[in-house]
C-alpha cells in the first residue's frame, strides 16, 4: 500500500502537491500516458529537491510511480515512509541484478510505472549510466521522458519512446528531448551527458 492508493489521503496528498507547486511558482506539462506498465526517466537529476517535485507531480497526475532509491536511506524510521511514498530499496553494490530484478518484476505485474534518473546521482556526470534502456527493453514496455525544468519551473511527461534494440541511435533520439532542459543545480550552458554503453545497471538516486 502506498500514498497513492490510500483511500482519502491520497485524495488530501494531491490537493497538497497541487498547493505545493502553486506556492513554489511551478506548472505540469503534458499527460501521463494511458498505459499500465512503462519506464519512465527522471532527467535531470541533480538535487535531492527532484524526488519532492517528482512526487508531487504523480499525486496530481494521480499515478502510481515507483522510485528506486539507494538501501542506505531506508534506516528506521524513514525505511517505511520512503516505501509508503513509493520508493523501492535498491543495492548499488548489486546493480549489475538489478536490471534483471526490474524486469522480472514487469513480467509479474499488470500495472507498473518504474522511474528510473539515468544520471545515477546528483554530482555532474559525464555519462548517461543505460539500465534504464535495457530495462523497458527487456520488458517491452516504452519509455516515458519525465522531465524538471528548473528554470522555466515546469515539470512533467514528454514524448513516449518505443526502444528498438538499437541502443547508440535510441539514446540520441531520448536525449535531444533534454537539451534545453535545465536542473536544479546545472547551470545555463547544460549539457545532456553522453552515453556510458558499457555500464548496464540502472541508477537510483
Amino acid at each position: 500500500m502506498s500514498i497513492h492508493k490510500t483511500p482519502i489521503i491520497r485524495s488530501a496528498a494531491r490537493l497538497l502537491a497541487l498547493f505545493f507547486l502553486k506556492c513554489t511558482g511551478w506548472k505540469i506539462q503534458g499527460d501521463p500516458p494511458d498505459i499500465p506498465k512503462y519506464v519512465m526517466i527522471a532527467a535531470p537529476h541533480t538535487s535531492n529537491w527532484d524526488f519532492i517535485y517528482a512526487l508531487a507531480i504523480s499525486l496530481v497526475y494521480r499515478i502510481d510511480v515507483l522510485v528506486m532509491m539507494k538501501d542506505a536511506w531506508f534506516f528506521w524510521p524513514l525505511g517505511p515512509v520512503f516505501r509508503w511514498l513509493g520508493a523501492m530499496p535498491i543495492n548499488r553494490r548489486k546493480a549489475h541484478n538489478v536490471v534483471f530484478q526490474m524486469v522480472a518484476a514487469f513480467h509479474r505485474r499488470t500495472e507498473m510505472i518504474l522511474m528510473v534518473p539515468p544520471s545515477g546521482t546528483r554530482k555532474k556526470v559525464l555519462y548517461w549510466k543505460t539500465g534504464f534502456y535495457h530495462i523497458a527493453n527487456g520488458a517491452g514496455v516504452p519509455i516515458a521522458l519525465g522531465f524538471l525544468d528548473y528554470q522555466r519551473k515546469i515539470g512533467g511527461i514528454g514524448p513516449i519512446f518505443h526502444p528498438t534494440g538499437n541502443l547508440d541511435q535510441d539514446l540520441k533520439t531520448i536525449q535531444k528531448f533534454y537539451r534545453d532542459i535545465t536542473g536544479k543545480n546545472s547551470c545555463q550552458s547544460f549539457q545532456v551527458p553522453a552515453v556510458q554503453n558499457r555500464q548496464r545497471g540502472p541508477s537510483v538516486s
